[in-house]
């Protein structure tokens, strides 16, 4: 069988039990959206948001790049994070970064990649804003820093979005969250509410 088709076959098997333990979970799926989280995280394979915070498809609304930038220029981002506040009217928006995140360690580095170091060139400012306090640590401790850094940066650009401040402005209630994920023991990390300091795993 091929990739494809197992993908297809694991899919009808995955329906297929969903509706045995649930025969109407499909048809409240269907009927509407109303998360009261948006989840703003990374691409990478190994960070899957609803598992992580063992929440059913519905009851959190994503959007996904790498190295879970938020930027005041990319549209795609901003779309939904725009939908999920005025029209979700989700009441969290957590950004959650990764530590061992390629991105990061990429921007970290000098070797090119192509079209993604401009995209990852917003990292690469962010490390020279913070190069004092990143050059007293070892490769592997600078790339766990950078990581939190770059969650609690891009929770601060959602906090200074038009977006947020018209929604606050009107009296909405939304919280920002910056969290960070350990790949090796699947922990999540409240970066707002820890002591100050290096937090990695």
């Amino acid at each position: 069988m091929s990739e494809i088709k197992q993908l297809l076959s694991n899919n009808e098997a995955w329906s297929e039990q969903i509706k045995k333990d649930d025969p109407e979970f499909f048809n409240k799926l269907a009927k509407q959206q109303s998360p009261e989280y948006l989840w703003i995280g990374c691409s990478d394979s190994r960070v899957p948001a609803n598992q992580i915070v063992g929440l059913l498809p519905g009851d959190i609304f994503v959007h996904r790049n790498v190295a879970n930038l938020v930027v005041h220029t990319d549209f795609n981002c901003l779309s939904v994070l725009q939908y999920a506040v005025d029209v979700l009217k989700v009441r969290h928006v957590i950004v959650c970064g990764h530590y061992g995140c390629g991105g990061v360690d990429a921007a970290l580095g000098n070797q090119q990649f192509g079209l993604i170091d401009n995209w990852l060139g917003h990292i690469k400012d962010l490390a020279y804003k913070h190069r004092e306090e990143l050059s007293q640590l070892n490769s592997h401790d600078k790339s766990a820093r950078m990581c939190e850094l770059n969650v609690m940066e891009q929770a601060d650009n959602v906090k200074r979005s038009n977006i947020i401040k018209d929604a606050r402005a009107r009296g909405q209630f939304v919280q920002i969250h910056s969290w960070i994920y350990s790949l090796r023991n699947g922990r999540v990390t409240d970066l707002d509410n820890s002591p100050k300091g290096f937090k990695h795993d």
